[in-house]
């Protein structure tokens, strides 16, 4: 065989071993590219995601299905980022976040991960301003309604997005007084066993360090364990999904026993700014069915 010729092949043998054996990555369905094609993990949520170097689009790489933006109103506009001296008026939530993702939503036939059903979580961050920054956002959310879940009227209908208000509380009056709408509520524990049904707040999240001294090292103390798994139970129970912020998040030993206490506990979310390293650790456990 010609030098050229065999290594060309060489090059094309490695290739398609590489692409074969990558954790996380399927090829794409028959009659398309070729391209790889991300599995999504349903327990993946990217902390402050608009941090990374490609806000929204390293995450979708790593497969995360929940992001975490938080959002300014300044002028009129929602402007992502975590203090007010961060602002950038280029970084808008539109830009970062809504405009992305209906074209990925429409180039995908629907979904933002095509041929995966489920909604991404958009987790929007309101830091200031709950009622007027909920306004505008809603008045944004309603130019995108084709690609977000919705509720009408005591009914809801999952789309490929589903946006949930989180951070100043006084966004949940002005949120929950809409007979229509296409944003939901992140709650607190508090919420639980309140009339506040899972239409309105589909999530509960917490501070990990306001209801449990754990932090990874040595053994979970009994008493906490019971207690979170009762608190996921009954939230699952009551149709609702949760997330703790404020967990360890420094790659080690600590890190993972936690992880693996959440997941034992069936917690919905895990939070983390570093993707690769909680890609790793969901893959390496396989898929699991959440709420």
């Amino acid at each position: 065989m010609p030098t050229n010729r065999r290594r060309a092949v060489t090059i094309f043998a490695t290739a398609l071993a590489g692409s074969v054996a990558a954790p996380g990555v399927a090829r794409a369905a028959g009659g398309g590219s070729g391209r790889p094609r991300v599995r999504p993990l349903r327990a993946a949520h990217a902390h402050n995601d608009y941090l990374h170097p490609r806000p929204l689009h390293d995450a979708l790489a790593h497969g995360f299905t929940s992001l975490e933006a938080d959002v300014f109103l300044v002028d009129g506009e929602l402007l992502v980022a975590h203090t007010p001296a961060e602002l950038d008026p280029a970084r808008t939530l539109r830009s970062l976040y809504l405009d992305p993702l209906h074209a990925r939503v429409r180039a995908n036939h629907g979904s933002v991960y095509r041929g995966h059903r489920r909604p991404v979580q958009l987790l929007i961050d309101i830091k200031a301003d709950g009622v007027a920054c909920y306004r505008e956002l809603d008045r944004q959310l309603r130019r995108h309604h084709a690609i977000l879940s919705e509720y009408a009227h005591g009914r809801v209908r999952l789309r490929a997005v589903t946006p949930v208000v989180s951070g100043d509380r006084a966004a949940r009056d002005p949120l929950a007084a809409q007979g229509q709408r296409y944003a939901f509520y992140d709650g607190r524990p508090d919420d639980l066993g309140t009339p506040a049904p899972a239409s309105l707040i589909p999530l509960l999240s917490a501070n990990w360090n306001h209801g449990f001294t754990w932090q990874g090292t040595g053994t979970f103390p009994a008493a906490e364990r019971a207690r979170l798994h009762a608190f996921v139970a009954a939230a699952h129970g009551n149709g609702q999904r949760v997330r703790f912020w404020a967990t360890p998040d420094a790659p080690g030993p600590a890190r993972e026993a936690l992880w693996s206490e959440l997941l034992a506990a069936r917690v919905d979310h895990l939070n983390s700014d570093d993707l690769a390293g909680l890609e790793r650790f969901l893959r390496a456990r396989g898929e699991w069915p959440t709420r």
